[in-house]
């Protein structure tokens, strides 16, 4: 059902189980997969793909030009998984050339009002970004991770699977997985996020070696490689363990400790 206020190109690809209220635009290289609500004063453009069963509020811009100057009107993407919800005013960006070509949003994420994506962002799935939270280019979510309000993420930063970001915080470094950062500039790690990781299903045995783990690595007196290697000594026989080391040593950006 198109409402007849809205415009939407004819050369948009539309399921027809889609429901688009009042006054929403969609533009011409839109594809909308099956039962997507655009509520009403959606905006959809660019080379936007969307997949199943996500719904739009009002006032959010899907598929804007990126807030790049090198952008220069390229067949960039930006691509949503299913079973998203995006709240008010949320605005997500195409890719670019220099970065990917893709922005990509997985599945089943809650974006809260006021939150932005930047061009050639990968969200992975069951994410939570707070309200008036903003990511910069080129960032890297993983899975199950939480972002509080107001935080900023630098571009190029990674935050690993099933961490928690306390609201109003400034990340320029990655996070690992598992754990807490709080503050800005720097952040600081705050330990295991141990409720979310209880909520998620992992035993107790483990998350107590993943909050030892990081005590280890935020010891301000050792030096990286020594805390690694004192974590792998310990505890590398648990495949928890094994990532969040593998995730610090793959990091391009330097890693919050």
């Amino acid at each position: 059902m198109i409402h007849p206020t809205s415009i939407v190109h004819p050369e948009a690809q539309i399921d027809p189980s889609v429901e688009i209220g009042p006054w929403c635009t969609v533009g011409p290289h839109v594809k909308i997969g099956k039962n997507n609500r655009l509520i009403s004063h959606v905006v959809m453009d660019g080379w936007t793909e969307i997949g199943e069963n996500n719904v739009f509020f009002p006032f959010a811009v899907i598929g804007a030009i990126p807030q790049d100057l090198k952008y220069k009107g390229e067949p960039t993407k930006l691509i949503i998984g299913n079973e998203n919800t995006i709240r008010e005013a949320v605005t997500l960006n195409l890719g670019t050339v220099q970065g990917g070509g893709v922005t990509r949003l997985g599945n089943k994420n809650l974006l809260m009002a006021y939150t932005h994506l930047g061009h050639d962002c990968l969200v992975g799935n069951q994410c939570i970004i707070a309200n008036g939270a903003g990511l910069a280019g080129h960032v890297v979510i993983e899975d199950f991770v939480t972002i509080g309000g107001m935080t900023g993420v630098t571009q190029f930063v990674r935050v690993g699977s099933y961490a928690y970001i306390a609201g109003q915080s400034g990340l320029e470094r990655d996070v690992p997985p598992y754990s807490i950062a709080i503050g800005s500039r720097p952040a600081n790690l705050k330990g295991a996020n141990i409720v979310g990781l209880r909520r998620r299903g992992f035993p107790s045995d483990i998350i107590q070696k993943i909050n030892e783990a990081i005590k280890l690595w935020i010891r301000p007196d050792v030096q990286k490689e020594q805390c690694l290697l004192e974590i792998e000594s310990q505890y590398g026989e648990f495949p928890e363990i094994q990532k969040f080391v593998s995730f610090i040593r793959e990091s391009d950006t330097g890693v919050v400790r």
